[in-house]
């Protein structure tokens, strides 16, 4: 009896330890499992990042990443929460990938017609502002627009040295907010 006795307990501990250690491993896949469903499925930070900046307009992006340098996480939270309108652990993951991974802030572009003409009725409008300085002698004249940029301007020029003064000073009030008066003194200022 003595014989047998000392391999069943052996047995016997072998299988509680086997039991235990699929419980264990059961009990973590399962909560691993429920957090993925919580949380949309594991994401990886740099894309969640990505698309969470994606969701902000300019101001937002600001703001928000001035909260993030100033380390007001809560603020962070709250303010993406109010943008965007997700719920407070999403906004939490993304605050947080945001943080972790500093995204720049990029305007949407609607795609554009590579065959349009440039002679449409409202010119593009661009997220920078272009200056334009002409002078001779004491005489100095400047332009600054967010509807200009080298090529629009070039064409300007290009017009103008060709002698068509009259369309170079259209094509820059089109391109501008200053009146064909003002535009024609500009243009003629151009260098020959």
């Amino acid at each position: 009896m003595d014989s047998i006795l000392i391999p069943l307990l052996i047995l016997i501990a072998v299988v509680a330890g086997v039991l235990l250690l699929i419980r264990s491993f059961t009990k973590r896949s399962a909560e691993t499992k429920s957090n993925a469903q919580a949380t949309g499925g594991p994401k990886d930070p740099v894309e969640l990042a990505r698309e969470s900046a994606a969701k902000l307009n300019q101001e937002q992006h600001r703001q928000l990443y001035s909260l993030i340098a100033q380390g007001q996480a809560m603020a962070a939270i709250k303010l993406y929460l109010q943008a965007t309108g997700e719920g407070l652990r999403a906004s939490r993951n993304a605050v947080g990938a945001l943080a972790a991974h500093p995204q720049p802030f990029t305007p949407e572009t609607p795609a554009k017609d590579l065959l349009a003409d440039d002679d449409d009725d409202e010119p593009e409008r661009f997220p920078y502002r272009y200056r334009a300085i002409v002078s001779k002698g004491d005489v100095t004249r400047e332009v600054s627009s967010n509807m200009l940029n080298d090529e629009i301007y070039g064409r300007i020029r290009t017009l103008a040295k060709s002698g068509d003064v009259e369309g170079a000073a259209l094509a820059l009030t089109r391109h501008s907010d200053i009146n064909i008066k003002q535009a024609r003194e500009f243009i003629e200022l151009l260098d020959d």
